[in-house]
């Protein structure tokens, strides 16, 4: 398979982290690029937020000297809003690639007609995304959409979605192959990926059950996508973006780093996110400090499956300063090897399927392309 072309950019190995809320800073963004290539995603931005100017919101759109292209996702559920969001990004130069999302299975939105339960107003779905387009095409500014299948396997809306999308000017399409109903349980469908990859001409992109190199690359076998959506797969695990690098280049070799590998890239991960804090702080101290707080969320995710004691987890989960966790890593064993029962498994968050809350009367007509109301979300990261 050759590279994955958006717009004016081709991108290889085909590759995408999806955005993930208080993940995918400029920290951890930089941590997995320096393992391989591919696009690496900010934290989703409401483009409510974006257009009334919110001081977080700006701060979170930050992107290392080196990241190319630059890639943003966006939340909006008004055609204007969203228009007006994109000309922010285009004529700010804030971002090289726009990606739309209708991916959202959280209560807080889809109640208010938004994530993945906008789809299913085709109308509004259709003017939405065209909105963006247009705002963005002058500047050359790719934009892409990333959708679940739809709200559940009653109300499925992917193919149709994807062909409005497509018809609307985007540069491709990433499908999570679960309904949001699923949330993030059961298994991904990937034969419904393969179904939105024989319906489209743009790329298609897969998302979902990607934990190893090698899923990748089944899933591609199976579906024959373009690219696929790395997002859980590379919590506590930067280096999955280097296994995946070295698969689609047709090497075998894939990492299993041992304790003492994995507590160095754990000291780099809280040193970046350091960087990142203390830049934004007119306090150093306060900035290592938050930058540590930041960080505690990952020790979990990378000391998964190894037989690290719960006092030294907690104390790890709990760190105020680098040199607080560089004490606490002197005290792991460096030669513990990998816990290769933990290949192949789910990390990050796996919830029951449950039911999709939504607006009244959301689902009598799909043609009212009414933007809902309240829907708009003032704060970004989802």
């Amino acid at each position: 398979m050759g590279p994955l072309n958006l717009g004016r950019y081709q991108v290889w190995p085909p590759v995408v982290l999806a955005p993930m809320a208080g993940i995918t800073n400029v920290g951890f963004r930089r941590l997995c690029r320096e393992q391989g290539g591919g696009i690496y995603v900010c934290e989703m931005i409401t483009t409510r937020a974006l257009v009334e100017r919110n001081p977080k919101t700006l701060r979170m759109i930050a992107f290392g000297d080196d990241e190319q292209p630059r890639s943003l996702q966006l939340y909006g559920t008004d055609p204007e809003i969203t228009a007006a969001a994109v000309r922010i990004v285009v004529e700010r130069n804030l971002a090289d690639h726009i990606d739309l999302n209708f991916g959202c299975p959280v209560p807080k939105v889809t109640r208010r007609g938004g994530g993945a339960a906008l789809p299913w107003r085709r109308r509004l779905f259709a003017r939405l995304v065209r909105a963006a387009v247009d705002a963005a095409s002058p500047a050359g500014v790719p934009v892409t959409v990333k959708m679940r299948k739809g709200i559940d396997d009653d109300h499925l809306t992917y193919v149709e979605a994807g062909l409005a999308a497509q018809d609307a000017g985007v540069a491709a399409v990433a499908l999570h192959g679960r309904t949001a109903a699923q949330r993030y349980s059961g298994t991904a469908d990937w034969d419904a990926i393969a179904s939105l990859k024989q319906a489209l001409e743009v790329p298609v992109l897969g998302n979902g059950d990607i934990w190893e190199a090698d899923d990748a690359l089944r899933m591609v076998a199976h579906t024959g996508v373009d690219g696929v959506v790395i997002g859980r797969g590379c919590l506590g695990r930067p280096w999955l973006f280097a296994d995946l690098e070295a698969a689609f280049n047709g090497r075998p070799e894939r990492r299993l780093p041992s304790l003492g590998e994995v507590a160095v890239t754990m000291r780099r991960h809280a040193e970046l996110l350091v960087d990142q804090f203390v830049a934004g702080a007119r306090n150093p101290a306060r900035g290592e400090r938050d930058g540590c707080t930041d960080f505690r969320k990952h020790v979990a995710w990378y000391l998964k499956g190894f037989p690290v004691g719960g006092e030294l987890r907690r104390s790890l989960a709990m760190i105020e300063s680098l040199a607080q966790l560089d004490d606490l890593l002197g005290k792991l064993d460096p030669a513990e090897p990998f816990p290769t029962a933990a290949l192949g498994q789910p990390r990050g968050r796996t919830n029951s399927p449950g039911k999709v809350f939504l607006p009244d009367g959301w689902l009598a007509n799909r043609d009212d392309d009414a933007v809902p109301e309240g829907a708009e979300l003032d704060d970004s990261g989802g």
